[in-house]
């Protein structure tokens, strides 16, 4: 309850107050003894009733917050954690609420005491709760058996005392008031119209309790803005609303995702996680119009409900987005940038609220997965989502089957005497009824789902068989594999790739890892821990499609890698492009002098391969030596027959 409700409720109980007061009044012409002496004892009652009552529920609040308190000791990351503070708080308010109760007096001044000393707890309690969080729960456990339960128990004590003091008042009066009513008619009319009173107060307790409870059930306690519950309850009404048949509803709904939330909240934890997340909701808030309606629909995600028959409005909201989420967010003394991605659909005629939520999703999820920070709902876009699950699902049963995924291998080739230098390891998929299925297709697909893991686990499973292969045949080829950044930054890969090389019994010098700049600059201390492991089990690492990325000089000094691959964009036109071979003499002069090996991609003719040679580039591949192929057919046209 907040100050405004509780101020709305104090005057409610003291307009009741006096309307019992004037209602006794009317009675002194009768009998002006008896009626001012039992007007006095229903005023003693509902006051001692009302301190019997505060101090009821202060030591209850105290009692509750020791029980959460120690139920953080046995489980400090459970739900009693994040409630500890809240009660705290409460139960500070109703020790104030007894102050203000009974002004002027010794149990007002006490009262007062017992507040003070709430407020001097939380310190304490503060102080607990971060020993817990720093896992100090030897010093916590001190803190809580030598300071914050005596201290508790004190103030409950104490309440306790006081309760019963007032209660046995209570009862006194109750005694005296009962006595009185059996002498006087009007005694008994009197109580009555309290009883009846006190009925109505109940009821009117019972319809507030339960709009509050409502309100809460329907409120993102995070945030403060309304729940998933709500927003959909809000959108179903909006979108059955009366209207024209056959009339467009004015309705466009816009998911909002922030990315990268989830490392913010692995790396500095959910406390910066929570403020987070609240100033992100206070920021979507301040973009809307006062009739819109913004809600946090889960974890990282947010929704808005634009009413505007101009469904371009929600591209000028999707831009002021965009513009408050580029400033940064300053929490204490860490600073975070972030982004969002955005789906937008616009109701149409027959539209229900799964089905209006499901496109704005799709078209968020689109956006996410195309790094573009707004996409609008159309046709296409559901068509894609439902052929991204299914191809989803075709994959998923596709790893489990052993001969749908193969690998081709395409030469790396030396430019100083043609000779078959190592070769790259390409996954093909044959679906069993589309049949092959290019990459550019399904490897996506993977990456945004962690069904890369077993995909990058299959590959380098193959790619590991074949270069043994080729070792027990007398022929020492390196075979280079792509991993993506979601598998590079898992924190096992390393030791599974240990455990994979020591399987196949292939030496770690035959096998290179090769990354993209995105992964690099997606996360640069864990890739270079990784790449670090990965090194010390002997493999060969690589930069790949160099060139295409940002601030590549900065961290290149600093990565452990072996080798440069410089992209297939600048090799292409280099013999005619001055500005592109320009470029790549650099890059080739670049990582010589970090003693990198280097790989230029994409050569298509003599005149490239020529023009690489003369630069000093060490490897080449492309389709002028070779296209990608299986192992057999390498063999016939790359590798001499080993004599037995």
């Amino acid at each position: 309850m907040n100050g405004t409700d509780g101020g709305r409720l104090r005057r409610t109980r003291r307009w009741v107050i006096g309307t019992l007061v004037g209602s006794l009044a009317l009675l002194s012409g009768y009998s002006l003894v008896d009626s001012g002496r039992h007007s006095a004892i229903v005023e003693d009652l509902l006051r001692d009733s009302d301190r019997v009552t505060a101090y009821q529920e202060a030591a209850y609040l105290s009692a509750y917050e020791m029980s959460l308190i120690r139920a953080t000791a046995d489980d400090p990351s459970g739900p009693q954690r994040e409630r500890v503070l809240a009660v705290d708080d409460q139960a500070h308010r109703a020790t104030l609420a007894i102050a203000v109760a009974a002004p002027g007096t010794g149990d007002a001044a006490e009262a007062g005491t017992i507040a003070q000393r709430q407020i001097n707890l939380r310190q304490d309690i503060i102080w607990y709760l971060s020993m817990l969080d720093r896992g100090e729960t030897g010093k916590a456990a001190e803190v809580l058996n030598t300071v914050i339960e005596p201290s508790y128990q004190r103030n409950t004590d104490r309440l306790l005392q006081l309760r019963d003091r007032y209660q046995q008042r209570y009862d006194l009066h109750q005694e005296t008031a009962r006595h009185d009513s059996r002498r006087l008619l009007w005694g008994s009319i009197v109580t009555f119209v309290l009883s009846l009173l006190a009925l109505a107060l109940f009821g009117w307790h019972t319809r507030a309790h339960r709009r509050q409870v409502e309100a809460m059930a329907a409120t993102d306690l995070l945030t403060g803005l309304p729940n998933r519950a709500a927003f959909t309850t809000f959108l179903h009404r909006a979108l059955t609303a009366v209207r024209p048949a056959r009339t467009l509803p004015g309705i466009t709904v816009l998911t909002v995702n922030i990315n990268g939330f989830r490392h913010v909240n692995d790396q500095l934890g959910p406390h910066i996680g929570d403020r987070l997340l609240a100033e992100a909701g206070w920021r979507l808030s301040a973009v809307v119009r006062d009739g819109d309606m913004v809600a946090r629909t889960g974890g990282d995600e947010f929704a808005i409900l634009l009413r505007d028959l101009d469904p371009t409005r929600a591209d000028c909201v999707a831009a002021r987005l965009r513009e408050t989420f580029d400033e940064p967010f300053h929490l204490d003394d860490i600073t975070v940038d972030l982004e969002i991605s955005i789906g937008a659909a616009t109701a149409s005629v027959d539209d229900d609220v799964s089905t209006l939520l499901g496109h704005a999703d799709s078209a968020m999820h689109d956006a996410k997965q195309q790094h573009d920070s707004f996409r609008r709902f159309s046709g296409s876009t559901g068509q894609d989502s439902t052929d991204r699950l299914t191809l989803l699902g075709d994959l998923r049963r596709g790893l489990s089957d052993a001969t749908q995924f193969t690998l081709h291998y395409q030469p790396k080739v030396s430019l100083a005497d043609g000779s078959l230098a190592g070769v790259e390891a390409l996954a093909r998929w044959n679906h069993p009824t589309r049949g092959p299925v290019p990459p550019g297709q399904f490897v996506p697909v993977l990456e945004t789902t962690s069904l890369i893991h077993p995909f990058t686990e299959r590959v380098l499973t193959l790619a590991l068989e074949q270069a043994r292969a080729w070792l027990d045949a007398g022929h020492r080829i390196p075979v280079a594999v792509n991993v993506s950044t979601r598998s590079l930054l898992d924190e096992t890969f390393p030791g599974r790739l240990a455990a994979l090389l020591d399987a196949a019994g292939v030496p770690g010098p035959l096998l290179c890892i090769e990354i993209t700049e995105h992964t690099v600059l997606s996360d640069p201390t864990t890739t270079i821990d990784a790449l670090r492991r990965i090194r010390d089990l002997g493999v060969k690492t690589s930069i790949d499609d160099f060139g295409t990325g940002y601030s590549s000089l900065t961290y290149l000094k600093l990565l452990p890698v072996d080798e440069l691959k410089i992209d297939r964009s600048f090799v292409a036109d280099m013999v005619a492009d001055a500005s592109s071979h320009a470029l790549v003499a650099s890059a080739v002069d670049l990582a010589h002098n970090l003693s990198l090996t280097v790989v230029a991609e994409g050569v298509e003719d003599e005149r490239t391969a020529a023009a690489l040679s003369d630069l000093g580039c060490d490897t080449a591949q492309g389709y002028h030596f070779a296209r990608p192929a299986p192992a057999a057919d390498l063999d016939a046209r790359f590798l001499p027959v080993v004599p037995a």
